[in-house]
């Protein structure tokens, strides 16, 4: 079992930053590749951003490219998500998730464990 809480929401100007931070606990953090998704309501929850098991890896949806940075700390169990330059359309709950299995992944059905989510609102 792997818990994962979810830290870092808030509510930011176009334009500006904020890092979510995802604590892991409960069994071996390094053994998980990890992603971020995120949700508007109505809609599906979208994949973001993921990483694979030692950090050397990681992908990216075309919108967070050049924005987002996906990161671990192996040490503190903890990956990150550094977004900058906030578009308000990247208003959403963001969900970070734990894979089972080895390599990165972009669907939602790959991952088994999540977050309760935090909300990022960006403002115009």
């Amino acid at each position: 079992q792997v818990q994962l809480v979810e830290s870092g929401g808030g509510l930011v100007q176009a334009g500006g930053s904020l890092r979510l931070s995802c604590a892991a606990s409960g069994r071996t953090f390094s053994s998980n590749p990890m992603g971020w998704f995120r949700q508007v309501p109505g809609k599906e929850r979208e994949f973001v951003a993921a990483i694979n098991r030692s950090g050397s890896n990681t992908y990216y949806v075309d919108s967070a490219k050049g924005r987002f940075t996906i990161s671990r700390d192996n040490a503190k169990s903890t990956v990150y998500l550094q977004m900058n330059n906030l578009k308000p359309e990247d208003t959403a709950v963001y969900y970070c998730a734990a894979r089972d299995l080895l390599g990165i992944a972009t669907a939602e059905t790959a991952y088994r464990y999540w977050g309760q989510g935090t909300q990022v609102i960006v403002s115009s």
